[in-house]
Formats: structure tokens, sequence, C-alpha cells
């Protein structure tokens, strides 16, 4: 029983949050440009409109380009059940790791970069080879944040993990995990394709990566698309407030209560999150291409500083 309610917990929240984070993030950057911008609710209506809408194949496509928007998103909903949302309901079946996590991820990415290349689109071709440079250069940085904090917690499942956090108390006054804590900032940026890598919100065929990717679809294949992008944002976004800014410690309830109150203070730190990522699209402008490696270079020099403080502060 306990397994059904996580997995119900888990799906629920994740689809239905994960549009909302794009449009806090877009209603913020509309308030800081003195506009009143999108509803908040917007990427549902838009997710709605475009699952009614008929799907429209290349002549030229193989079956790769019409599995792939299933790939995408149940690659993102199943990445999803192993990061928790909260840390009071915790299932009796193995809820993977964060190796498990990125290899996950990396297997919807082949296929969407596959399916890129599989019309033969110029653009779906150029946005292909970026994302496969992006991500080569960011994965690194990945890997040894996350075997950073799997050392400090001594394991690499994910609720252990949470759970050594919360033993902690605060997190972010230790050095190691300041370092973990920006180094993962940037990889979140990076991996959602987040100004300054990448603008989400343009389709200039000189700075565009993702979006050139996604040109070829249309009606339902293009909603699972959007849907899996915006899960897999908010999913990254989980193991960010759930590892390094654990609150589920502070309640002083228990049962369904603490459920409950634990729900709503993720929620809430994912707007947060939202807020501080919509500032930075507004405070900085997009990297030139041949500029990209030299970010992803400081995550994996910071994320090595935190390997090495690990064992400098001590164990």
């Amino acid at each position: 029983m306990i397994n059904v309610v996580y997995a119900v917990i888990q799906i629920v929240v994740l689809v239905l949050a994960a549009p909302l984070v794009n449009g806090i993030i877009k209603k913020v950057k509309a308030l800081t440009q003195k506009r009143k911008g999108a509803p908040l609710f917007q990427m549902y209506y838009d997710l709605f409109k475009m699952c009614k809408k008929t799907v429209v194949v290349s002549d030229v496509s193989s079956w790769i380009l019409k599995v792939t928007p299933y790939i995408v998103f149940s690659t993102a909903v199943a990445a999803g059940l192993l990061v928790p949302v909260t840390t009071l309901i915790q299932p009796g079946w193995f809820t993977g790791d964060i190796i498990i996590v990125v290899a996950i991820f990396a297997l919807g990415r082949f296929f969407m970069m596959l399916a890129a290349l599989d019309t033969a689109s110029t653009f779906g071709g150029m946005g292909s080879s970026r994302e496969a440079m992006i991500s080569s250069l960011i994965e690194p940085s990945i890997l040894v944040t996350l075997f950073t904090i799997g050392l400090t917690a001594k394991s690499t499942a994910l609720f252990p993990i949470m759970n050594f956090m919360k033993s902690t108390g605060t997190p972010l006054i230790h050095p190691v995990y300041i370092i973990a804590f920006i180094t993962f900032f940037i990889i979140i940026i990076t991996e959602t394709s987040r100004i300054p890598v990448d603008d989400p919100s343009t389709h200039l065929e000189l700075t565009m990566v993702h979006e050139a990717m996604l040109l070829e679809y249309s009606g339902r294949n293009l909603a699972l698309m959007e849907l899996g992008a915006a899960i897999k944002q908010l999913v990254f976004i989980t193991l960010l407030v759930n590892i390094f800014i654990p609150l589920d410690q502070l309640i002083g309830v228990a049962g369904i209560a603490a459920v409950a109150i634990s729900l709503g203070i993720y929620l809430i730190k994912v707007v947060c999150v939202s807020i501080i990522i919509a500032v930075i699209e507004v405070s900085t402008v997009k990297l030139r291409l041949f500029s990209i490696p030299n970010l992803a270079a400081l995550s994996f020099i910071l994320s090595f500083l935190g390997f090495l403080q690990y064992f400098v502060f001590g164990r």
C-alpha cells in the first residue's frame, strides 16, 4: 500500500507541478520587464491545446521519430519516481540511486538527439550536435557532485542521502555542501537549457539548442516532449531542494498531516528556486556557443574542489 501511495504522490506532484515552474519563471521575467506576461498556468493551456491537434510526421522519418516523445516522457517520469518529493513516505521497494537517475536521463537525451537526426533536418542536426557537446561537458560535473554527496552519506541511494542531510540540520553551512550547491545550480541551468546556456523562448537558428530538436514535432508528440522537459527540470530542482535544503525534520506532527505539510514546504522551495532561476535569466545574457565549455569547466572545477574538501574538512 505504501508503494502505491508513494508512486501516486510522485507522479501527481511531478506531472501537475512541472508546467507551473515554467509559468513562474516566465511570469517573473515578464514582471521584471514591466510586462503583464502570460498567466501562470499558460503551459497547461498550451499542453491541452496541443493534445487536441493532429500529429504531422515527416514522410522521410522512421519509427524513431514516432516513439521518441513517449520515451522522453517515460524516462522523465521514471527518473521522477526515483527522486522523492517528500522523505516522509519511504516505499518498501528499491527507489534507485543517483547514478540510475543520470543514466535514465541520458537514455531520453540519446533518443531525442537520434530523432532530431532522423528527418535529415539541418536544424535538427545542428541542435543534436550542440546538445551532445553540452551534455558531454556537464555530465562529469553531475557525477562528481553527486558522488561527493554520496561519500558524505555513505550511500548513492537517494533516500539515505536525503535522510542523512536531514540529520545534519543545515547542510549549507558546510564548505563541501556550499560548493556542491553552487555547482548543482549551474548543472540545473545547463541541463534544462536555460539562459545563459540556451534560450527556450527563441527560435533563432544561431542560438537555439533544445528547441532545434523539437521543430519536427506537433500535436500530442510535441506536448509529450514539452512536458517531459518540464518534468526533467522539476526533478533536478527536487534534487537540489531536498538534498541541500532539507526541512522535513522540522515538522512536529505525524501521519497524513505531516505528509501534507512536507509537500507544501516542498512546493514553496520549488517556487523559490524558480524565482532565482528567473532572476538569473534576466540578469545575464546568453553565452556564445564556444563560451559554454568555460561554464562547464567552472562547474567541474567547483565540483572537484568540493570532492577535495570532503577529505580536507573531514568525512
